[in-house]
């Protein structure tokens, strides 16, 4: 069983997923992680603003994995972006459109005016471009094509989880799952 620090990390990422940084409130947090309201402040002194950027930079991590998961296996750049986004529409189907990323959704947030989180948000989304560079370049990209192309499929993914909750379809993930191998399919050509 998880300890109480990481039921409440647990619980503050689902919640602001769900519901955002301003949405989700100490009380339910705690309520969700079956801990006791003290243990907040023991594990987290800051409060709300450094549990969020905790949750921010815990959770980023763990989405860093999608790249090993999905392009690591791929036989191709372009089968690879297309499995990313397939498992977006996935996803999207599969939580009735309530899975979204944490990371935009408090970026979006929190991004003008709370500094300590848009920094939290920031170190995520460079590590994500680093990540998607470095996966992106083994399929013979240079690095300034795999960088664009990994700010491209990071763009694109974002967006589209906006779209796709806010209209309930999956029409814009695979769409964007569609520009993202053409934009792949341009920079490899320029490559040759």
């Amino acid at each position: 069983m998880a300890g109480t620090k990481e039921r409440i990390m647990a619980a503050g990422a689902e919640l602001f997923r769900r519901n955002g940084y301003s949405g989700t409130g100490l009380k339910q947090i705690v309520s969700e992680a079956n801990a006791p309201f003290g243990s907040l402040y023991h594990f987290f002194p800051g409060g709300k603003e450094q549990l969020g950027a905790e949750v921010v930079r815990s959770s980023g991590l763990a989405y860093i994995q999608l790249f090993d998961l999905f392009i690591d296996p791929a036989p191709d750049l372009i089968s690879g972006i297309e499995a990313f986004f397939a498992a977006g529409i996935a996803t999207l189907e599969a939580t009735d459109y309530v899975e979204g990323c944490p990371i935009a959704t408090v970026a979006l947030e929190v991004a003008s005016t709370n500094e300590p989180l848009r920094e939290a948000t920031a170190d995520v989304f460079t590590a994500w471009i680093d990540a998607g560079t470095e996966k992106f370049a083994r399929f013979g990209l240079g690095r300034e094509a795999a960088r664009t192309l990994t700010i491209s499929v990071v763009n694109s993914l974002e967006g589209a989880f906006v779209l796709c909750r806010a209209l309930r379809d999956t029409e814009a993930m695979a769409v964007a799952g569609a520009t993202s191998v053409d934009v792949a399919k341009r920079l490899q050509g320029e490559q040759l």
